[in-house]
């Protein structure tokens, strides 16, 4: 495990679980949103978020967790040798995005730019929910189950394997 993507719906906790996973393993983190946004929620010109995010890929260890856009998506999706896919009920991504919301009020949501929008960002999860579940879920699971022969591949569909799967990585890199 030296370049592992975490991908999945807005709103499932992926960038809380890769921070943990940064945690437990080292690797260094990066989060899309904090590369494809500036502080205060702007977004950085395209080109060069496509650039910065081709120099992350060339590095030999990371975490990378977002979305940012299609192409960005598949590219480090290929470039990972561990996939961590988030796909928890639907419900689930909603509630999530409300208490993010919430609690952003007071602080900063794991994985965002700076003086982020709350309300902003919010809006955009409840809208980004029902899209990526139409017309990405069928085919992030889909290269989940092809790429189980040549990959690290954790598909979690609930917070209790999201647990299960961080307790579960946490011996082997334990310093003794």
């Amino acid at each position: 495990m030296n370049r592992v993507a975490v991908f999945g719906n807005a709103g499932g906790g992926k960038s809380t679980l890769a921070k943990k996973l940064a945690g437990i393993t080292g690797l260094p983190l990066h989060t899309v949103d904090s590369i494809k946004y500036k502080p205060g929620g702007d977004e950085i010109p395209h080109a060069e978020y496509l650039e910065i995010h081709a120099r992350l890929l060339k590095h030999e260890r990371w975490i990378i967790d977002g979305f940012g856009c299609v192409n960005s998506t598949w590219e480090r999706l290929a470039a990972a040798d561990t996939l961590v896919y988030v796909d928890l009920p639907l419900a689930l991504h909603y509630l999530w995005v409300t208490k993010r919301f919430i609690k952003g009020i007071l602080v900063n949501p794991e994985g965002w730019p700076a003086n982020s929008p709350m309300w902003r960002g919010t809006l955009a999860g409840y809208r980004v929910i029902p899209l990526c579940h139409r017309h990405m879920t069928s085919k992030y699971r889909q290269l989940v189950a092809e790429a189980a022969a040549t990959k690290g591949v954790h598909h979690l569909r609930s917070p209790r394997q999201m647990r299960m799967f961080l307790d579960a990585i946490k011996p082997e890199y334990r310093s003794d």
